[in-house]
């Protein structure tokens, strides 16, 4: 007798309610069988992206996590600040699922050749709402992957890898010709580091400690910089002045690190000024922000002349920016690089109610360095 196929699973939602409160849990979640060209993901690994943690928890303050506990496994509440509500306004009261990025098998298909030629596979795909035991996608959207990779290895196949190519793209097309990455001792920041050294880029990694310093010039980085060094600034200019610099993906946001790396910028390129000029040099500088790890203002000091920018830089803007084509070229080099330069490493691996325990939100919220959890849906 033919097993009839599952037509439901737990997904992890969170919601933030009008009262102030932010609930997450799991919810039975039915999904129909999949049309011509569709398939059915069973969901195998999904990685705790510092993006996935923005949706998760919203605004709230998580100092206030408390347990709960529905029918379908345990939950949790913590409570929205007041001065916060406002900017959730756009998605309150809504039950939201979570998670960019993930992998797994491919155990129902569609009757189009394209979805059947998965089935059974081992597939990759960003299709939101990874976190979920169960997940109905288009076939094109998967990323299909070299024979005996793990849904693990192929987990996080696009938002990191995408990111990090994505700068080195950007850096390319505005003209610059090397670059600064902040909080670059992160699984991003050593997958731009190999990126650099394979492509031959000039790279300046901005770190906050001596053992994040040691992690990176031991996978060959040859310009580190520790902003908790005395002597931070000059040791950045230093660089800058070698690699030439003059673009920076700040992933800290706030505070005074963009400010600082615009100023050595500017007198990096003074070394080489061959005239003096009121309004400081005529190179543009540039800074994006793409994280929000500080939360603070983002402040700038008037000492970098007149020609620079910050802005924001996000992925998927950025993609769209670039087209089909090149965008695949992209995802493909991923899926062949996929073992090696993209190769992410993972502290630990979690079931989806292990990701709701307060305790181990605590630990993965804290977003530190070298303490990046993957999520197992079917575990």
């Amino acid at each position: 007798m033919t097993t009839p196929p599952v037509r439901s699973g737990l997904q992890l939602r969170s919601t933030i309610r009008s009262t102030g409160d932010l609930d997450l849990s799991l919810v039975d979640t039915p999904f129909d069988a999949p049309t011509s060209d569709e398939v059915v993901i069973r969901v195998e690994a999904t990685p705790i992206n510092p993006s996935d943690q923005g949706l998760l928890f919203g605004a709230a303050d998580l100092s206030t996590l408390a347990a709960s506990s529905a029918s379908t496994g345990p939950g949790v509440t913590a409570k929205v600040p007041e001065r916060s509500m406002r900017a959730m306004a756009g998605r309150m009261d809504q039950s939201m699922p979570v998670g960019n990025e993930g992998a797994g098998t491919v155990v129902e298909a569609g009757d189009s050749p394209e979805a059947q030629a998965l089935l059974g596979k081992v597939v990759a795909v960003m299709g939101g709402a990874m976190y979920s035991q169960y997940r109905v996608v288009k076939a094109r959207q998967c990323l299909v992957l070299a024979k005996g990779t793990t849904a693990a290895q192929a987990a996080s196949c696009f938002v990191n890898p995408l990111t990090a190519l994505g700068m080195t793209e950007t850096m390319r097309r505005e003209g610059h010709t090397a670059l600064v990455h902040t909080a670059a001792a992160s699984n991003l920041g050593q997958m731009l580091n190999r990126i650099c050294i394979k492509d031959g880029i000039g790279l300046v990694s901005i770190v906050r400690s001596a053992e994040q310093e040691a992690v990176l010039r031991s996978q060959g980085a040859a310009h580190v910089c520790n902003s908790a060094s005395e002597t931070f600034a000059e040791d950045l200019t230093e660089a800058l002045v070698k690699t030439g610099a003059t673009i920076a993906f700040d992933a800290t946001g706030g505070g005074t690190l963009a400010s600082t790396i615009l100023s050595c910028m500017e007198a990096a390129l003074n070394r080489t000024a061959k005239e003096y000029s009121r309004y400081g040099t005529t190179i543009h500088k540039q800074v994006y922000l793409y994280g929000n790890l500080d939360t603070r203002p983002t402040e700038i000091y008037r000492n970098v002349g007149m020609y620079w920018s910050v802005g924001g830089w996000l992925l998927t803007p950025f993609l769209q920016k670039i087209g089909s084509a090149a965008s695949q070229a992209l995802r493909q080099r991923v899926a062949d690089e996929l073992t090696t330069t993209f190769a992410s490493h993972y502290s630990q691996e979690i079931s989806m109610a292990q990701a709701l325990q307060v305790e181990m939100i605590k630990t993965y919220s804290a977003k530190s360095t070298g303490t990046k959890y993957l999520i197992n849906p079917s575990k």
